[in-house]
């Protein structure tokens, strides 16, 4: 294992399963940086096990009695890193919008669970990658830039963009070819764009090479119709 970690991964496990409980611990035990700080059968002993002990990353059940392990982490303003421990695999695209480390999918093997490990050693060892900034006029235009989906960063080509929809603290990119959702302010985003982008909602952004047609209400792009917002209408009627 890599020595260069600075102190023990402190862990908790939050499950109301024994069994998976006891195979989280076993585990656990095989890791030589880990140490398992407690274990909580629902999110509100871990609420009350997290005001006493310090912890580095938590094995989270996301279905428990009372509070989901998704709400639990949401209702946090500062949660140690996550891994969601769970049989259902339709909740792995809402726990990696909230930046958790790894999904494991119950019964949990040895060799995956060492993955997910690696995943959180490197995370920590290494800072957030920034996203390089968009070049000054004087570098040229960009065509594109990278968002970070899913784990991934995704290549966004604008000419491809359709709109941009906000959703609170993430942002949804429609393309020609897929949905791109990543966590970012549509203000900040809008910031990033080429000039032929166009708010025309507090909600929306869209590609004005792309719209197809428009009214003083709406902006058609193919066989979507996006509502203009009242204090943008002048804006867009000046601008198309």
């Amino acid at each position: 294992m890599d020595s260069s970690i600075d102190h023990t991964v402190r862990c908790l496990i939050v499950e109301n399963e024994p069994l998976a409980a006891r195979l989280l611990e076993k585990h656990i035990a095989q890791f030589s940086q880990l140490t398992l700080a407690g274990s909580a059968w629902n999110a509100f002993e871990a609420f009350e096990l997290l005001k006493q002990e310090s912890v580095d990353l938590i094995f989270l059940d996301i279905q428990m009695p009372g509070l989901t392990g998704i709400d639990f982490i949401k209702s946090m303003s500062n949660s140690p890193d996550v891994i969601f421990t769970t049989a259902y695999r339709e909740y792995a695209v809402e726990s990696y919008e909230l930046d958790a480390v790894d999904y494991l999918l119950k019964p949990i093997t040895i060799d995956r669970f060492f993955r997910a490990i690696q995943k959180y050693l490197q995370r920590r060892e290494s800072p957030a990658p920034q996203r390089p900034p968009i070049p000054t006029p004087e570098e040229g235009v960009p065509d594109h830039l990278y968002v970070n989906a899913n784990r991934k960063h995704v290549k966004i080509v604008f000419e491809d963009v359709l709109f941009i929809e906000s959703l609170k603290d993430y942002i949804r990119i429609h393309t020609t070819g897929q949905a791109v959702v990543t966590k970012e302010k549509i203000s900040a985003f809008e910031d990033q764009l080429p000039d032929y982008f166009l708010r025309i909602h507090r909600s929306f952004i869209v590609n004005t090479r792309q719209v197809t047609a428009f009214t003083a209400n709406d902006v058609e792009i193919g066989d979507r119709e996006i509502p203009i917002g009242v204090s943008y209408k002048q804006l867009v009627r000046d601008k198309l």
